[in-house]
């Protein structure tokens, strides 16, 4: 669980909420009208932007903006140097069978074990990377495409309730309402796109970094370990792509 981003979103939430209660209440706000522009019409116009399982796995991968599962960069250190020491000791052999964190280090480990050298592990595990990226920019660009669209719904609701307003001069009970949904579209859209989707787009594209960044530590690894290095070395060329607060517990801990 991401605290910063429950509390953050929340939070932005709860401000928006007291706000309009100190107004007058959230009634005046809430229009069925809106609403279904808004949040119907961008629905189903995001849907059709990408493919039906990207869409719907789009919304697995919103969830980790939320829940993410953080890559644990020091007990990966941690492996790599008991495999490298092992590898030295009894050979490559010897890996067979070793538990690790997840299964991109355990496919490249078992390559190893299994013969491949280090630039044919490496190269494998780089497409994996590739793909990755690829899997994560489609769950992306739903996230994007409801940062677009929502705001587009929201000023297509103005124009409804425009039409409506000037169509209706005549009768002073009409303005109201047709005056609600063009104004309450264009905020309904606004916190679509600045408060639900904007603030998780760049968490998610964050978390990509993160993942990147560790699966490239991993096939750096294992070549260290396919040439036979020591876990000292190891460890040290891994600690270099460290932060300085992370790179600090380690030199503690020697």
């Amino acid at each position: 669980m991401d605290i910063a981003t429950i509390v953050g979103f929340l939070g932005a939430v709860g401000m928006i909420l007291g706000a309009m209660i100190s107004a007058g209440g959230v009634g005046p706000f809430i229009d069925v009208p809106s609403i279904l522009i808004v949040f119907g019409g961008a629905f189903f116009a995001v849907m059709y932007t990408a493919p039906m399982g990207v869409f719907l796995g789009s919304f697995g991968a919103m969830a980790k903006s939320f829940f993410p599962k953080a890559p644990k960069v020091e007990e990966l250190i941690e492996k790599m140097v008991e495999l490298s020491n092992l590898a030295r000791k009894d050979g490559m052999m010897a890996l067979e069978g070793q538990p690790v964190p997840d299964k991109f280090f355990e496919k490249g480990l078992q390559m190893l074990v299994d013969g491949a050298d280090e630039h044919k592990m490496a190269k494998q595990l780089n497409t994996e990377i590739t793909a990755m990226k690829a899997r994560h920019a489609g769950f992306q660009g739903v996230v994007k495409a409801w940062i677009d669209i929502a705001p587009a719904m929201g000023m297509i609701g103005t124009l409804v309730g425009l039409v409506q307003m000037l169509g209706n001069m005549a009768d002073p009970k009409s303005i109201g309402p047709a005056m609600a949904v063009a104004l309450l579209t264009t905020l309904y859209g606004a916190f679509v796109a600045n408060v639900m989707f904007g603030p998780m787009l760049t968490k998610l594209e964050g978390y990509t970094g993160d993942e990147i960044a560790y699966r490239e530590m991993v096939i750096e690894g294992l070549r260290n370990i396919a040439r036979g290095e020591s876990g000292r070395n190891v460890q040290d060329q891994m600690i270099a792509n460290l932060a300085p607060k992370a790179q600090a517990k380690f030199a503690d801990a020697a």
